[in-house]
């Protein structure tokens, strides 16, 4: 078993989802997430990110949902998950083999020199914008902006785990997403049952899941990982 989750499985934690009626973009334009506007406007696009990301990163814990997905791991159960999320609350719940599809919020790269790799407690984020403290030039979170390529490594992870995993669990993820979304897709061509865990219909209801589970992920997970 695999499992592919979203910023869904987060909301229980206090970090907000990016899409629906109370989604990050419905509030501000995504194109803050261009990475050509991030390197031309630094000083106006950090506080943003500053906000809306690390605002909640900081504080936010594991829930029950990363702790019921961590579990599973634990018994044997469950072989690796895919993530959409930047949040590292997996692995502050105790999984160990995460593929972050979209990169990770705990490091930053210089964007002169791709070797000066930063930690988030080395960013002063009092300053205009990050500043690479060897050379002192802008560095970016190390997290996908629109416009660069999915990871290497997380990707060919995630095309094995959908590859050889019996049973996908989807959990907090809309499937609006590309080529994130395609990974449940490609589960399923390759005879996986697909479990989803969402509160609402999504893309994935209606065309791949075979159970759909309806709720909190914390509720959900944790009621599965009891029976399993």
């Amino acid at each position: 078993m695999a499992a592919f989750t979203g910023a869904g499985i987060s909301v229980e934690s206090g970090i907000p989802p990016f899409r629906g009626d109370d989604g990050i973009w419905s509030k501000y334009d995504p194109a803050i997430l261009e990475l050509s506007t991030y390197l031309e406007k630094p000083k106006t696009v950090w506080p943003v990110i500053r906000e809306l990301f690390f605002k909640y990163f900081g504080t936010a814990k594991p829930n029950n949902a990363h702790l019921a997905l961590a579990s599973m791991e634990q018994k044997g159960l469950l072989k690796g998950i895919i993530t959409q999320n930047i949040d590292n609350l997996h692995q502050e719940a105790g999984s160990t083999d995460v593929a972050e599809f979209h990169g990770n919020s705990k490091t930053f790269i210089c964007t002169h020199n791709t070797s000066h790799v930063v930690s988030v407690g080395e960013v002063d984020f009092d300053r205009d914008y990050p500043h690479c403290p060897k050379c002192n030039h802008l560095t970016k979170p190390s997290f996908i902006f629109f416009g660069e390529a999915i990871p290497r490594e997380a990707f060919i992870k995630s095309e094995k785990h959908a590859q050889e995993c019996d049973v996908m669990l989807i959990v907090g993820s809309t499937g609006e997403v590309v080529p994130a979304s395609n990974i449940p897709w490609m589960a399923k061509r390759n005879g996986a049952t697909i479990i989803e865990v969402n509160p609402q219909p999504t893309t994935f209801t209606y065309n791949i899941s075979d159970i759909s589970l309806k709720g909190k992920a914390g509720e959900v997970l944790a009621q599965l990982d009891a029976l399993l």
